[in-house]
């Protein structure tokens, strides 16, 4: 039996101030606010008992709030006691995740719009299909250090038309 593509439903980032980040993501990119920023303890009560599963005894409180794109994606982010940038901010030859994609048509009015809050340009905005079709991306920072790129069309419909050909 085949398997059925799943939905993607969330995202998590660690980032060292919490306000500031629900900020940047709402006022830079958009995001909706699902849960405004609240503190969570290391306790017997059935969050605390969550958190303790996934990071072990002694992770003592954090701060998190809950955000989503306009496509439904959630967007939760976490600031930790004792959070720090890490050594690479782009540690493409480690398993694990070392980006995601937004995806807006006017990449370059977002690009300004990231750089002016505080954001990083990491390479010039580049396009799949020069002069044939307006298929644009850009690696870019939050102001955190986040790294994530910028689209200007959709995964499948950039991909579809084999864009590394």
């Amino acid at each position: 039996m085949p398997v059925t593509p799943r939905t993607f439903s969330h995202i998590g980032l660690s980032v060292p101030d919490l306000d500031a980040a629900v900020k940047f993501y709402t006022e830079i990119l958009g995001f909706y606010t699902i849960n405004a920023p609240l503190e969570i303890h290391e306790d017997d009560s059935p969050v605390g008992q969550m958190c303790t599963d996934v990071f072990g005894a002694g992770w003592d409180s954090l701060r998190i709030a809950h955000l989503a794109t306009a496509d439904r994606i959630g967007f939760e982010l976490f600031e930790f006691k004792g959070n720090k940038a890490p050594d690479e901010n782009l540690p493409f030859r480690q398993h694990g995740t070392f980006h995601f994609a937004i995806q807006d048509p006017d990449l370059e009015g977002l690009l300004e719009r990231i750089i002016a809050a505080g954001g990083k340009q990491r390479m010039p905005v580049r396009e799949y299909f020069p002069g044939e079709k307006p298929y644009r991306m850009v690696y870019v920072e939050d102001p955190f250090g986040i790294v994530f790129e910028l689209y200007s069309h959709s995964y499948e419909l950039t991909y579809s038309a084999n864009a590394y050909a």
